[in-house]
Protein backbone atom coordinates (compact mmCIF):
# COMPACT_ATOMS: atom_id res chain seq x y z
CA UNK A 1 0.00 0.00 0.00
CA UNK A 2 1.63 3.23 -1.02
CA UNK A 3 1.34 6.30 1.85
CA UNK A 4 2.19 9.83 0.63
CA UNK A 5 4.40 11.11 3.52
CA UNK A 6 3.47 14.45 3.07
CA UNK A 7 -0.22 13.86 3.40
CA UNK A 8 -2.05 14.88 6.83
CA UNK A 9 -4.22 11.60 6.36
CA UNK A 10 -3.71 7.86 6.21
CA UNK A 11 -4.90 6.14 3.74
CA UNK A 12 -6.55 2.60 3.65
CA UNK A 13 -8.09 0.04 1.12
CA UNK A 14 -11.39 -0.46 1.86
CA UNK A 15 -12.11 -4.05 3.01
CA UNK A 16 -15.91 -3.66 3.31
CA UNK A 17 -18.34 -6.11 1.52
CA UNK A 18 -21.40 -3.88 1.99
CA UNK A 19 -20.50 -1.92 -1.36
CA UNK A 20 -17.71 -3.63 -3.15
CA UNK A 21 -17.01 -6.89 -1.92
CA UNK A 22 -13.92 -6.03 -0.12
CA UNK A 23 -11.89 -6.23 -3.72
CA UNK A 24 -12.03 -2.52 -4.95
CA UNK A 25 -9.71 0.75 -4.62
CA UNK A 26 -12.33 3.09 -2.98
CA UNK A 27 -10.07 4.94 -0.43
CA UNK A 28 -10.56 6.20 2.84
CA UNK A 29 -9.27 9.80 4.64
CA UNK A 30 -8.52 9.70 8.01
CA UNK A 31 -8.09 12.79 10.65
CA UNK A 32 -7.15 14.87 7.72
CA UNK A 33 -8.51 17.84 5.19
CA UNK A 34 -10.03 17.11 1.48
CA UNK A 35 -8.84 19.89 -0.60
CA UNK A 36 -11.79 20.47 -3.22
CA UNK A 37 -11.78 22.25 -6.52
CA UNK A 38 -14.96 23.77 -7.10
CA UNK A 39 -17.62 23.53 -4.67
CA UNK A 40 -20.68 21.25 -4.82
CA UNK A 41 -18.57 18.64 -7.04
CA UNK A 42 -16.02 15.77 -6.70
CA UNK A 43 -12.44 17.00 -6.38
CA UNK A 44 -9.06 15.39 -5.95
CA UNK A 45 -6.58 15.85 -3.34
CA UNK A 46 -3.05 17.14 -4.15
CA UNK A 47 -1.56 14.34 -1.98
CA UNK A 48 -3.60 11.34 -2.90
CA UNK A 49 -1.86 10.29 -6.08
CA UNK A 50 -3.93 11.79 -8.75
CA UNK A 51 -6.73 9.67 -7.25
CA UNK A 52 -10.47 10.45 -6.09
CA UNK A 53 -12.24 7.93 -4.52
CA UNK A 54 -15.31 6.92 -6.75
CA UNK A 55 -17.13 6.73 -3.99
CA UNK A 56 -16.77 10.53 -3.10
CA UNK A 57 -16.66 11.20 -6.91
CA UNK A 58 -20.33 9.80 -7.53
CA UNK A 59 -21.73 11.56 -4.37
CA UNK A 60 -20.11 14.76 -5.39
CA UNK A 61 -17.85 15.14 -2.43
CA UNK A 62 -15.61 17.77 -2.24
CA UNK A 63 -14.85 17.77 1.70
CA UNK A 64 -13.09 15.10 4.10
CA UNK A 65 -14.54 12.42 5.47
CA UNK A 66 -13.52 11.36 8.98
CA UNK A 67 -13.22 7.92 10.55
CA UNK A 68 -12.70 8.84 13.65
CA UNK A 69 -15.90 11.37 13.33
CA UNK A 70 -18.02 8.42 13.03
CA UNK A 71 -16.58 6.08 15.27
CA UNK A 72 -17.17 8.76 17.80
CA UNK A 73 -20.60 9.32 17.23
CA UNK A 74 -21.35 5.90 16.54
CA UNK A 75 -20.46 3.33 19.28
CA UNK A 76 -22.26 0.93 17.81
CA UNK A 77 -20.41 1.16 14.28
CA UNK A 78 -17.42 -0.32 16.25
CA UNK A 79 -18.84 -4.11 15.48
CA UNK A 80 -18.41 -3.36 11.80
CA UNK A 81 -15.42 -3.67 10.10
CA UNK A 82 -17.33 -1.44 7.57
CA UNK A 83 -18.47 1.30 9.23
CA UNK A 84 -14.14 2.32 9.95
CA UNK A 85 -12.99 1.73 6.58
CA UNK A 86 -15.67 2.12 3.61
CA UNK A 87 -16.00 5.74 2.75
CA UNK A 88 -19.36 4.98 1.24
CA UNK A 89 -20.60 3.98 4.86
CA UNK A 90 -18.66 7.29 5.85
CA UNK A 91 -20.47 9.25 3.55
CA UNK A 92 -23.93 7.63 3.92
CA UNK A 93 -23.25 8.25 8.11
CA UNK A 94 -22.16 11.94 7.64
CA UNK A 95 -23.58 14.23 4.97
CA UNK A 96 -26.49 15.90 6.44
CA UNK A 97 -29.88 15.85 3.76
CA UNK A 98 -29.09 12.11 2.97
CA UNK A 99 -31.80 9.54 2.93
CA UNK A 100 -32.00 6.47 5.24
CA UNK A 101 -29.94 3.66 4.51
CA UNK A 102 -31.87 0.96 4.33
CA UNK A 103 -28.35 -1.91 4.77
CA UNK A 104 -28.36 -0.01 7.71
CA UNK A 105 -31.23 -0.54 9.51
CA UNK A 106 -29.76 -3.83 11.62
CA UNK A 107 -27.23 -1.32 13.05
CA UNK A 108 -29.50 1.41 13.92
CA UNK A 109 -32.18 -1.34 15.52
CA UNK A 110 -28.67 -2.26 17.58
CA UNK A 111 -28.05 1.53 18.67
CA UNK A 112 -31.82 1.83 19.69
CA UNK A 113 -31.61 -0.94 21.99
CA UNK A 114 -28.05 0.37 23.46
CA UNK A 115 -29.70 4.15 23.87
CA UNK A 116 -32.98 3.25 24.85
CA UNK A 117 -32.54 1.36 28.16
CA UNK A 118 -31.00 5.02 29.75
CA UNK A 119 -33.70 6.92 28.72
CA UNK A 120 -36.61 4.79 30.13
CA UNK A 121 -34.31 4.80 33.37
CA UNK A 122 -35.12 8.63 33.41
CA UNK A 123 -38.31 8.40 32.08
CA UNK A 124 -39.18 6.19 35.15
CA UNK A 125 -37.73 7.79 37.84
CA UNK A 126 -34.95 4.63 38.58
CA UNK A 127 -31.97 7.43 37.69
CA UNK A 128 -32.99 10.71 39.36
CA UNK A 129 -30.66 14.22 37.64
CA UNK A 130 -29.13 16.66 39.87
CA UNK A 131 -31.10 20.10 40.29
CA UNK A 132 -28.94 22.65 41.37
CA UNK A 133 -30.29 26.05 42.99
CA UNK A 134 -30.78 28.12 39.66
CA UNK A 135 -32.49 28.17 36.95
CA UNK A 136 -31.15 25.62 33.89
CA UNK A 137 -32.05 25.73 30.52
CA UNK A 138 -30.52 23.33 28.09
CA UNK A 139 -29.58 24.11 24.35
CA UNK A 140 -29.63 20.56 22.19
CA UNK A 141 -30.78 18.73 19.34
CA UNK A 142 -31.82 15.28 18.43
CA UNK A 143 -29.34 14.43 16.07
CA UNK A 144 -25.78 14.40 15.34
CA UNK A 145 -24.16 17.23 12.97
CA UNK A 146 -23.83 20.78 13.28
CA UNK A 147 -27.45 22.63 13.92
CA UNK A 148 -26.42 25.65 14.76
CA UNK A 149 -26.11 25.43 18.95
CA UNK A 150 -24.06 27.86 19.33
CA UNK A 151 -25.28 30.77 17.83
CA UNK A 152 -28.60 29.53 19.49
CA UNK A 153 -26.63 29.50 23.11
CA UNK A 154 -25.65 33.30 22.77
CA UNK A 155 -28.40 34.15 21.22
CA UNK A 156 -30.37 33.08 24.62
CA UNK A 157 -27.20 34.60 26.65
CA UNK A 158 -28.00 38.01 25.74
CA UNK A 159 -31.51 37.85 26.33
CA UNK A 160 -31.07 36.56 29.81
CA UNK A 161 -28.71 39.23 30.30
CA UNK A 162 -30.79 42.15 28.79
CA UNK A 163 -33.06 40.88 31.39
CA UNK A 164 -30.55 41.29 33.99
CA UNK A 165 -29.68 38.22 35.06
CA UNK A 166 -26.03 36.58 35.73
CA UNK A 167 -25.57 33.89 33.17
CA UNK A 168 -23.30 30.88 33.00
CA UNK A 169 -22.59 29.22 30.03
CA UNK A 170 -21.73 25.16 30.65
CA UNK A 171 -20.45 23.19 28.10
CA UNK A 172 -18.69 19.49 27.75
CA UNK A 173 -15.77 21.69 26.08
CA UNK A 174 -15.57 18.57 23.29
CA UNK A 175 -11.64 17.44 21.81
CA UNK A 176 -10.25 20.49 24.72
CA UNK A 177 -6.23 19.74 25.55
CA UNK A 178 -6.93 19.90 29.32
CA UNK A 179 -8.12 16.87 31.62
CA UNK A 180 -8.95 18.97 33.97
CA UNK A 181 -12.06 17.99 35.65
CA UNK A 182 -13.40 21.66 34.95
CA UNK A 183 -11.80 24.48 33.20
CA UNK A 184 -13.11 27.90 33.92
CA UNK A 185 -12.94 29.38 30.27
CA UNK A 186 -14.51 33.33 31.19
CA UNK A 187 -14.93 34.58 34.72
CA UNK A 188 -17.23 37.59 33.02
CA UNK A 189 -14.14 39.90 32.87
CA UNK A 190 -11.80 38.11 31.04
CA UNK A 191 -11.15 35.36 28.77
CA UNK A 192 -9.12 32.75 30.45
CA UNK A 193 -8.46 29.80 28.47
CA UNK A 194 -7.72 29.41 25.02
CA UNK A 195 -9.79 27.21 22.07
CA UNK A 196 -7.36 24.41 22.50
CA UNK A 197 -7.51 24.25 26.52
CA UNK A 198 -11.15 25.18 26.38
CA UNK A 199 -12.81 23.64 23.06
CA UNK A 200 -13.84 25.96 20.01
CA UNK A 201 -17.10 26.34 20.87
CA UNK A 202 -16.97 27.45 24.50
CA UNK A 203 -14.18 30.15 23.75
CA UNK A 204 -16.49 31.32 20.92
CA UNK A 205 -18.93 32.08 23.29
CA UNK A 206 -16.65 33.48 25.88
CA UNK A 207 -15.40 35.87 23.04
CA UNK A 208 -19.32 37.12 21.87
CA UNK A 209 -20.79 37.13 25.80
CA UNK A 210 -18.02 38.69 27.63
CA UNK A 211 -19.89 39.24 30.85
CA UNK A 212 -21.14 35.75 30.78
CA UNK A 213 -19.24 33.25 32.89
CA UNK A 214 -18.32 30.32 30.78
CA UNK A 215 -16.89 26.81 32.22
CA UNK A 216 -16.83 23.19 30.71
CA UNK A 217 -16.59 19.71 32.21
CA UNK A 218 -17.88 16.36 31.38
CA UNK A 219 -19.59 16.61 34.88
CA UNK A 220 -21.53 19.49 34.24
CA UNK A 221 -23.22 18.55 37.60
CA UNK A 222 -20.21 19.59 39.61
CA UNK A 223 -19.02 22.39 37.16
CA UNK A 224 -22.55 24.16 37.54
CA UNK A 225 -21.83 23.52 41.95
CA UNK A 226 -18.45 24.66 41.62
CA UNK A 227 -19.87 28.00 39.99
CA UNK A 228 -22.11 28.44 42.23
CA UNK A 229 -20.26 28.46 44.98
CA UNK A 230 -18.05 31.54 43.63
CA UNK A 231 -21.16 33.35 41.98
CA UNK A 232 -24.66 34.52 42.37
CA UNK A 233 -25.35 33.03 39.00
CA UNK A 234 -29.83 33.14 38.64
CA UNK A 235 -29.21 30.90 35.27
CA UNK A 236 -27.27 28.42 33.46
CA UNK A 237 -27.25 27.48 29.95
CA UNK A 238 -26.65 24.07 28.77
CA UNK A 239 -24.47 23.64 25.23
CA UNK A 240 -25.03 20.11 23.39
CA UNK A 241 -27.26 18.78 26.30
CA UNK A 242 -30.69 17.04 25.52
CA UNK A 243 -29.17 13.72 26.24
CA UNK A 244 -27.56 14.59 28.88
CA UNK A 245 -29.88 14.03 31.39
CA UNK A 246 -27.59 13.73 34.90
CA UNK A 247 -28.76 17.28 35.47
CA UNK A 248 -31.76 18.51 35.59
CA UNK A 249 -32.71 21.49 33.33
CA UNK A 250 -36.54 23.71 33.73
CA UNK A 251 -36.10 24.52 30.28
CA UNK A 252 -35.59 22.07 27.17
CA UNK A 253 -34.85 23.73 24.02
CA UNK A 254 -34.30 21.38 21.02
CA UNK A 255 -32.98 22.48 17.57
CA UNK A 256 -33.26 20.56 14.17
CA UNK A 257 -31.90 21.48 11.03
CA UNK A 258 -34.20 22.57 8.40
CA UNK A 259 -31.49 21.07 5.67
CA UNK A 260 -31.47 17.83 7.17
CA UNK A 261 -35.03 16.75 7.03
CA UNK A 262 -34.32 13.15 5.82
CA UNK A 263 -31.91 12.84 8.93
CA UNK A 264 -35.27 12.50 10.95
CA UNK A 265 -35.96 9.41 9.56
CA UNK A 266 -33.98 6.87 11.38
CA UNK A 267 -31.68 6.23 14.00
CA UNK A 268 -27.79 5.92 13.51
CA UNK A 269 -26.12 4.79 11.76
CA UNK A 270 -28.83 4.56 9.16
CA UNK A 271 -30.44 7.90 10.08
CA UNK A 272 -29.03 10.57 12.35
CA UNK A 273 -30.86 10.55 15.10
CA UNK A 274 -28.97 10.37 18.22
CA UNK A 275 -32.38 8.86 19.65
CA UNK A 276 -36.07 7.96 18.67
CA UNK A 277 -37.97 11.08 17.51
CA UNK A 278 -40.24 10.78 21.20
CA UNK A 279 -37.44 11.98 22.76
CA UNK A 280 -38.96 15.01 21.48
CA UNK A 281 -41.76 15.25 23.92
CA UNK A 282 -39.30 15.93 26.37
CA UNK A 283 -38.80 19.55 24.99
CA UNK A 284 -40.17 22.83 26.18
CA UNK A 285 -39.31 24.56 22.40
CA UNK A 286 -38.59 23.11 19.28
CA UNK A 287 -36.25 25.80 16.86
CA UNK A 288 -36.15 24.81 13.93
CA UNK A 289 -32.74 26.27 12.31
CA UNK A 290 -31.68 27.67 9.26
CA UNK A 291 -35.10 28.14 8.10
CA UNK A 292 -34.99 30.09 4.87
CA UNK A 293 -36.89 27.58 2.53
CA UNK A 294 -40.55 27.00 3.59
CA UNK A 295 -39.91 23.76 1.57
CA UNK A 296 -37.37 22.68 3.83
CA UNK A 297 -39.22 23.66 6.95
CA UNK A 298 -42.54 22.15 5.61
CA UNK A 299 -40.72 18.78 5.40
CA UNK A 300 -38.95 19.18 8.73
CA UNK A 301 -42.89 19.62 10.21
CA UNK A 302 -44.26 16.93 8.23
CA UNK A 303 -42.02 14.29 10.19
CA UNK A 304 -41.93 15.70 13.41
CA UNK A 305 -46.20 15.89 13.02
CA UNK A 306 -46.55 13.03 15.16
CA UNK A 307 -44.84 14.16 18.41
CA UNK A 308 -45.39 17.94 18.18
CA UNK A 309 -47.93 18.94 20.81
CA UNK A 310 -49.88 21.88 21.47
CA UNK A 311 -48.22 23.12 24.98
CA UNK A 312 -44.92 22.94 22.91
CA UNK A 313 -43.28 26.43 21.84
CA UNK A 314 -42.42 26.24 18.01
CA UNK A 315 -39.63 28.59 16.60
CA UNK A 316 -38.27 29.24 13.51
CA UNK A 317 -34.25 30.43 13.03
CA UNK A 318 -32.22 31.87 10.17
CA UNK A 319 -28.67 32.50 10.27
CA UNK A 320 -27.30 35.55 8.81
CA UNK A 321 -23.40 37.04 8.23
CA UNK A 322 -23.19 39.94 10.73
CA UNK A 323 -19.61 40.72 10.61
CA UNK A 324 -16.41 40.18 8.56
CA UNK A 325 -13.41 39.74 11.17
CA UNK A 326 -10.56 39.71 10.76
CA UNK A 327 -8.52 36.62 12.07
CA UNK A 328 -4.86 38.43 12.33
CA UNK A 329 -5.68 41.84 13.73
CA UNK A 330 -9.25 41.91 14.47
CA UNK A 331 -11.09 44.72 12.13
CA UNK A 332 -14.23 44.47 11.56
CA UNK A 333 -16.10 45.51 8.49
CA UNK A 334 -19.74 44.38 7.55
CA UNK A 335 -20.55 41.33 5.81
CA UNK A 336 -21.30 43.37 2.94
CA UNK A 337 -17.73 44.35 2.41
CA UNK A 338 -16.28 40.80 1.10
CA UNK A 339 -19.41 40.87 -1.70
CA UNK A 340 -17.96 40.27 -5.24
CA UNK A 341 -14.53 39.24 -3.39
CA UNK A 342 -12.69 36.40 -4.69
CA UNK A 343 -12.58 33.70 -1.61
CA UNK A 344 -11.37 30.23 -0.80
CA UNK A 345 -13.54 28.71 2.31
CA UNK A 346 -11.55 27.13 5.25
CA UNK A 347 -13.88 25.07 7.57
CA UNK A 348 -13.98 22.84 10.13
CA UNK A 349 -17.47 22.71 11.75
CA UNK A 350 -20.62 20.24 11.78
CA UNK A 351 -22.50 21.56 8.68
CA UNK A 352 -19.54 23.08 5.82
CA UNK A 353 -22.52 23.05 3.43
CA UNK A 354 -24.29 25.72 5.27
CA UNK A 355 -21.48 27.90 5.34
CA UNK A 356 -20.59 27.78 2.22
CA UNK A 357 -23.94 28.62 1.15
CA UNK A 358 -24.11 31.74 3.65
CA UNK A 359 -20.91 32.84 2.32
CA UNK A 360 -22.43 32.64 -1.44
CA UNK A 361 -25.58 33.93 -0.84
CA UNK A 362 -23.50 36.75 1.04
CA UNK A 363 -22.41 37.67 -2.58
CA UNK A 364 -18.77 35.89 -2.00
CA UNK A 365 -16.97 34.49 -5.15
CA UNK A 366 -15.78 30.84 -3.53
CA UNK A 367 -13.45 29.53 -5.82
CA UNK A 368 -12.49 26.33 -3.92
CA UNK A 369 -12.91 25.25 -0.41
CA UNK A 370 -11.21 22.88 2.32
CA UNK A 371 -13.38 21.45 4.71
CA UNK A 372 -12.28 19.60 7.74
CA UNK A 373 -14.16 17.87 10.15
CA UNK A 374 -15.87 19.38 13.12
CA UNK A 375 -14.14 20.46 16.14
CA UNK A 376 -10.68 19.50 13.80
CA UNK A 377 -6.87 20.83 15.59
CA UNK A 378 -5.18 22.84 12.71
CA UNK A 379 -1.82 22.29 12.23
CA UNK A 380 1.13 24.61 10.84
CA UNK A 381 1.04 21.75 7.89
CA UNK A 382 -2.79 22.43 7.18
CA UNK A 383 -2.27 26.14 6.78
CA UNK A 384 0.50 26.05 4.84
CA UNK A 385 -1.23 23.43 2.56
CA UNK A 386 -4.36 25.98 2.18
CA UNK A 387 -2.21 29.44 1.47
CA UNK A 388 -0.51 27.68 -1.68
CA UNK A 389 -4.06 26.51 -2.77
CA UNK A 390 -5.65 29.64 -1.90
CA UNK A 391 -2.25 31.64 -3.71
CA UNK A 392 -2.76 29.41 -6.67
CA UNK A 393 -6.04 29.80 -6.89
CA UNK A 394 -5.73 33.81 -7.34
CA UNK A 395 -8.15 34.24 -4.11
CA UNK A 396 -8.73 37.84 -2.50
CA UNK A 397 -8.99 36.45 1.04
CA UNK A 398 -9.49 32.91 2.37
CA UNK A 399 -12.86 33.31 4.41
CA UNK A 400 -13.44 30.86 7.35
CA UNK A 401 -15.99 30.88 10.24
CA UNK A 402 -15.78 32.70 13.68
CA UNK A 403 -15.37 29.03 15.60
CA UNK A 404 -12.29 28.15 13.38
CA UNK A 405 -10.81 31.64 13.45
CA UNK A 406 -9.28 31.26 17.57
CA UNK A 407 -7.77 28.11 16.09
CA UNK A 408 -6.13 29.29 13.21
CA UNK A 409 -4.62 32.87 14.56
CA UNK A 410 -1.22 31.29 16.36
CA UNK A 411 -0.96 29.61 12.48
CA UNK A 412 -1.05 32.63 10.25
CA UNK A 413 1.09 35.01 9.27
CA UNK A 414 1.19 38.61 9.42
CA UNK A 415 0.17 39.31 6.06
CA UNK A 416 -2.11 36.59 5.59
CA UNK A 417 -5.57 37.90 4.32
CA UNK A 418 -7.68 35.40 6.22
CA UNK A 419 -11.14 36.76 7.52
CA UNK A 420 -13.91 35.28 9.70
CA UNK A 421 -17.49 35.02 8.79
CA UNK A 422 -20.00 36.65 11.94
CA UNK A 423 -23.43 35.06 12.17
CA UNK A 424 -26.36 36.06 14.03
CA UNK A 425 -29.31 34.57 14.91
CA UNK A 426 -32.40 36.00 13.76
CA UNK A 427 -35.81 34.57 15.01
CA UNK A 428 -38.03 34.52 12.35
CA UNK A 429 -41.30 32.89 14.25
CA UNK A 430 -42.17 32.04 17.80
CA UNK A 431 -39.98 34.90 18.93
CA UNK A 432 -42.27 36.31 21.42
CA UNK A 433 -43.20 32.60 22.45
CA UNK A 434 -39.71 31.65 23.28
CA UNK A 435 -39.42 35.25 25.59
CA UNK A 436 -42.36 34.42 27.76
CA UNK A 437 -41.23 30.87 27.81
CA UNK A 438 -37.29 32.36 29.71
CA UNK A 439 -39.66 34.87 31.55
CA UNK A 440 -42.04 32.90 32.98
CA UNK A 441 -39.20 30.58 34.42
CA UNK A 442 -37.58 34.06 35.58
CA UNK A 443 -40.26 35.34 37.67
CA UNK A 444 -40.73 32.05 39.52
CA UNK A 445 -38.70 31.58 42.74
CA UNK A 446 -36.60 28.46 42.61
CA UNK A 447 -36.16 25.93 45.40
CA UNK A 448 -32.99 26.34 47.62
CA UNK A 449 -30.70 23.78 47.73
CA UNK A 450 -28.62 20.89 45.59
CA UNK A 451 -31.16 18.02 45.26
CA UNK A 452 -31.89 15.58 43.36
CA UNK A 453 -35.36 15.79 40.62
Amino acid sequence: MRRNRDAPFRVRRCRSSVRCGGSCSHRLRVAGGFVGTSPGRGGRSPDSGGQSGSVAAEYGIDRSLFVERAVSFFPVCRICAAARDCEAVIVALLRPGDPVRSWLSGAAFLYGLAVRPRMWAYDCGWKKPVRLPCRVVSVGNLTVGGTGKTPMVILLTEWLQAQGHRVAVLSRGYKRTSTAAQVLVSDGERVLAGPAEAGDEPYLIANRCPKAIVAVGADRAAVGRWLLDRWPINWIVLDDAFQHRALYRDLDVVLIDAMDATGLDGLLPAGRLREPLAGLRRADAVVITRADSERDVAAVRARLQAVLTGNLVQSEVIFRPDEVVSVMTGVRHAADWCVGKKAWLVSGIGNSESFRRLAMENGVQVLGETAFADHYVYRSEDVDRMRAQATRSNVEIVLTTEKDAGKLAPLLMPDDSWWALRLRADVRRGQDALHRLLCEFSDTPKPKGDVRA
